[in-house]
């Protein structure tokens, strides 16, 4: 951890927070998702680098010590593919190896699809290859309380999360996903209210990962965060049949 390196680069008009270590030929990007940063990668970035690749983590317009974008309302997933793009560009990286986990892995699929020379491979953890568009979420499919839905109505989340610092709101959110069960509001709930108090923290996840999160998310707030990924998700990308 002490040897990974910190620094802001200009891409696209916006500071983009980024990790780095190793000094390998090759480049591999990890992506986060939500409610990550480039904090999540840190052991990976270590490996990585130990097996002679160099390692980049950063994160993402609008999450934790990357600026905002101006209106943050109509962003959508299709500039995190422009962000990829100009920050191998800023960092004078030809091809690089994708590494994305939770929604990181659709900017991921796509800067592939639509940019291969510049792409050696993507790797992805939990999400299988999605096309933003109509049928990128089936709200008609799921439950009515199911926390992407709820997350998409706009105005819904920002009032049950502001009920909670933001500590409580990372601590909430990592106990109740690390469980079997997807958490699934009742209408008479919200999914803050799915939170037992009595339950303790993963054991992979320690109180200095906490603080951590927390610290980067009272920077950067939810705003952004709550529009890429889910409420541009279902927005029209303009492909039909990106091939892989």
């Amino acid at each position: 951890m002490e040897n990974i390196k910190h620094s802001d680069v200009q891409v696209k008009g916006l500071k983009l927070h980024v990790a780095e270590i190793g000094t390998g030929s090759k480049a591999v990007v990890f992506l986060h998702g939500f409610p990550e940063i480039w904090y999540t990668w840190r052991h990976q970035m270590v490996a990585v680098a130990n097996s002679g690749y160099r390692a980049i983590a950063f994160d993402f317009r609008g999450y934790g010590l990357s600026e905002q974008p101006p209106q943050p309302e109509k962003e959508t997933m299709f500039d995190l593919i422009d962000e990829i793009l100009g920050l191998l560009d800023a960092l004078n990286i030809t091809k690089a190896f994708l590494v994305g986990k939770d929604f990181g892995s659709i900017p991921g699929y796509l800067t592939a699809a639509l940019h291969p020379e510049r792409v050696a491979a993507v790797i992805n953890l939990g999400i299988p290859f999605i096309l933003p568009g109509e049928s990128a979420v089936r709200n008609d499919l799921l439950p009515k309380g199911f926390y992407i839905t709820r997350w998409q109505e706009p105005g819904r989340a920002e009032a049950d999360f502001g009920r909670f610092d933001v500590k409580s709101v990372i601590r909430n959110i990592y106990t109740l996903f690390s469980s079997s069960e997807i958490p699934i509001a009742a209408d008479d709930q919200e999914i803050m209210d799915l939170f037992d108090p009595s339950k303790p923290l993963p054991p992979w996840f320690s109180e200095e990962d906490l603080q951590t999160y927390a610290s980067l998310y009272e920077n950067s707030g939810i705003r952004y965060p709550l529009q890429v990924p889910y409420r541009s998700l279902n927005k029209d990308c303009g492909l039909s049949d990106p091939k892989m």
